[in-house]
């Protein structure tokens, strides 16, 4: 009874999705293969690129979704509002955080825009890949991708053909990563989401444009900084990592950023507040400033740092807290390649990326908001959905046949 019940809400929760951003394709054929597409997405296929995604749906062949992600018309843009939407009413919660960070898509070739060689941190090393710039959301009832940005260099951005190639719009220069992140900052706070925090690596935390952007707008963040981090004020200049090397032993305090995959996740940190810049704050001042450094229990010498804007009464376990929940878009990446997709496509074009990548996301959202929606109505946390399940098992190398057992029909609508 129980799994009719969840296989019920599942569907009627997946038809709720479609009927809100259905009216974002125009035409019924792209509104039925948006809905094939991300079943698609969300059920098992070995490999969730348009062949397999549209054998799954019972299709022909992959033209018409290929033709969803190509030359149909409907706006990516649109259908991301309408998740940022969706994502702050099934997962919105006071203690909102908004974490940025930047995946890498490997590619081989150099036809996929924005593709070259360059670092990717998904990868740990230097690769020939696209990078894609990712906001996510994260609060105490879950966490989903929220907007995205692809990230050209500048041997793209340098070249128009190439870029016209691609399908590049004209009016797309090159922007840094940071750059990327602040307008994906700006969205998402003009978006329905209720964000008090925003965090992020060390990447966009060095820079200052991002912090000042985050002031401005009165919006709390705590930033990883590299070690190198110069801290100003009116009584000299320091290196992060020698502000708080001079910092006494009784300053450091055992605390933890959140549960991880083993349990908590527990570090010494150190924090201390600066001094209120009279040049700028208000008097009194409603936010102060902070550094913070995270110490390894089992490696002390690993030590990162942090720096922080927070309302005025905001305590260190606070602090912590937000920090911490940086590791959330990580495992927003993890599911959505791992469940939905997000890094399986095999479009070429910048119109096809933000159009996979945005149902993904979508798809990503939709799992995101059942899980929660279990958990608060007390289900089963191992409950799954019931979509077929693939007799397809990776074992090492190869892949090995299960037991199959009997297949359930997925209507197409």
């Amino acid at each position: 009874m129980m799994a009719d019940f969840v296989t019920g809400r599942w569907s009627a929760e997946l038809e709720d999705l479609f009927l809100r951003v259905g009216g974002r394709f125009g035409r019924v054929e792209v509104r039925r293969r948006m809905r094939d597409y991300v079943r698609g997405l969300l059920g098992p296929v070995g490999r969730k690129n348009s062949w397999q995604l549209a054998e799954y749906a019972g299709h022909n062949g992959p033209y018409g979704l290929q033709h969803l992600l190509s030359r149909s018309r409907w706006d990516p843009d649109e259908l991301r509002d309408d998740l940022q939407e969706y994502v702050a009413q099934r997962l919105g919660a006071p203690d909102g955080v908004l974490i940025v960070d930047d995946t890498g898509f490997l590619k081989k070739g150099v036809v996929s825009a924005g593709v070259q060689r360059q670092y990717s941190g998904t990868a740990g090393r230097t690769e020939n890949c696209q990078i894609g710039v990712f906001a996510a959301y994260a609060s105490g009832r879950g966490r989903a991708l929220v907007d995205r940005e692809l990230y050209l260099p500048k041997s793209w951005t340098n070249d128009p053909d190439r870029c016209n190639g691609a399908r590049v719009p004209a009016e797309r220069g090159f922007a840094t990563k940071g750059e990327l992140a602040r307008t994906l900052v700006l969205r998402a706070l003009a978006s329905p989401l209720p964000i008090v925090w925003v965090t992020a690596d060390s990447l966009y935390g060095q820079e200052w444009r991002f912090r000042h952007l985050l002031e401005q707008a009165q919006v709390g963040y705590v930033l990883a900084v590299p070690k190198s981090q110069q801290i100003k004020s009116l009584f000299g200049v320091w290196r992060i990592d020698q502000l708080l090397d001079d910092a006494p032993a009784d300053a450091w305090q055992r605390l933890s950023a959140g549960d991880g995959a083993k349990g908590p996740r527990v570090y010494d940190w150190a924090a201390a507040k600066l001094p209120v810049n009279i040049v700028f704050d208000p008097d009194p001042p409603t936010h102060e400033r902070w550094v913070l450094a995270r110490r390894s229990l089992k490696r002390p010498g690993e030590i990162a740092y942090y720096l922080a804007y927070a309302p005025v009464g905001t305590t260190v376990e606070k602090l912590v807290s937000v920090a911490g929940s940086r590791w959330a878009i990580e495992e927003c990446f993890q599911a959505a390649k791992g469940q939905c997709g997000l890094d399986e496509y095999e479009v070429r074009r910048y119109p096809g990326w933000y159009r996979h990548i945005t149902l993904a996301m979508l798809a990503h959202a939709f799992l995101a908001a059942m899980a929660t929606a279990a958990i608060e109505r007390g289900a089963a946390e191992t409950t799954q959905p019931t979509w077929p399940r693939s007799p397809w098992l990776r074992s090492g190398v190869c892949w090995q046949l299960s037991a199959p057992g009997p297949r359930t029909a997925v209507s197409a609508h």
